[in-house]
């Protein structure tokens, strides 16, 4: 079957998924006079990956490669799913990957500027600077990842408490021709950000009851409740001398195991928690990654097995 005819850029469902794809939509139009559609993709669309989008037109950023992808981007060390897809990919005028990036935005412009002769404006250029910061964890202190109210801060707090699974993709299309602050003063942006604050601190009133343990500094627990709301930095927020957190939350699917390091107290000899948890089906970054569950109880098996191994790896370094 022949590929239908209109492109498709299927995008990571975060912050920084949704620049890069509206960035790559934007490069796409004015370039190559492209009129892509634009889709989230998540982990579970992997346990097929080899047929992916079989018969479409299809571009991927910030996702995992995928040898027919017409254009593909990304910056996950665990991004190929097997040594036949790392083989296949090599650098070219259509594909890019680097790990050493913060986030996917960055990786795309360049490449845009460098092999298309694309003028990056400005709005892209802010985008990609707090792609870095929200994607990589480079707040200056747990403060402000928990409470600044940056537009871009807004918008990414605003998807923990998005309206349906689909909202990613009208806040991409916002994005392809509006700035960080058009899309921040957006009424259904606001709504939800409000509901995200308010979530936000119901999660950390609710975080201590959850803790299992905080031995060797590894903060391990268990919010796997969908009456507890949950918030990424809490264990650092409540437990600032810590190195990791592991815990085990509850996702539309089932359940995921998620890791993280401090970003504010750092680990003396890192370990590289998207390694970790690539042996667990899942995959990140060096501070921080995560794998889903088949149940509630492979998920909380999985978080303590973690949970010991960055243990064990931190005693070695004590």
């Amino acid at each position: 079957m022949p590929p239908t005819h209109t492109l498709t850029i299927h995008y990571h469902r975060d912050f920084d998924g949704m620049v890069s794809a509206a960035v790559l939509a934007c490069v796409l139009r004015d370039r190559f006079d492209e009129a892509p559609a634009w889709r989230s993709v998540n982990y579970d669309q992997r346990k097929d990956w080899e047929n992916f989008e079989r018969g479409r037109r299809f571009a991927i950023v910030d996702f995992h490669f995928h040898q027919r992808a017409e254009y593909w981007f990304d910056h996950h060390p665990t991004t190929f799913l097997t040594p036949e897809l790392r083989a296949a990919y090599e650098p070219s005028d259509r594909w890019n990957w680097d790990e050493t990036s913060p986030s996917c935005p960055p990786i795309i412009l360049e490449h845009a500027r460098e092999r298309w002769g694309y003028e990056i404006p400005e709005r892209f250029r802010a985008m990609s600077h707090w792609s870095d910061i929200v994607d990589a964890a480079l707040y200056k202190d747990v403060e402000q990842a928990l409470f600044d109210d940056h537009p871009a801060l807004r918008i990414s707090r605003a998807l923990a408490a998005s309206p349906d699974a689909d909202w990613t993709d009208t806040l991409v299309g916002a994005m392809t021709d509006g700035t960080l602050e058009s899309v921040a003063q957006r009424a259904d942006v606001e709504r939800s950000w409000q509901r995200a604050v308010r979530n936000r601190d119901k999660a950390l009133r609710q975080f201590p009851p959850t803790v299992l343990s905080t031995d060797n500094n590894v903060v391990l627990y268990d919010a796997s409740s969908n009456k507890i709301r949950r918030e990424r930095f809490a264990p650092f927020f409540h437990h600032p001398d810590s190195r990791y957190s592991v815990g085990v939350i509850p996702t539309r699917s089932g359940f995921h195991v998620t890791a993280g390091q401090n970003p504010w107290n750092q680990p003396p000899k890192i370990v590289h928690i998207g390694e970790v948890m690539a042996a667990y089906g899942g995959g990140g970054h060096r501070a921080v990654g995560g794998s889903n569950a088949p149940s509630l109880t492979d998920a909380r098996r999985i978080a303590a097995e973690v949970a010991q191994i960055l243990r064990q790896r931190l005693a070695e370094t004590a």
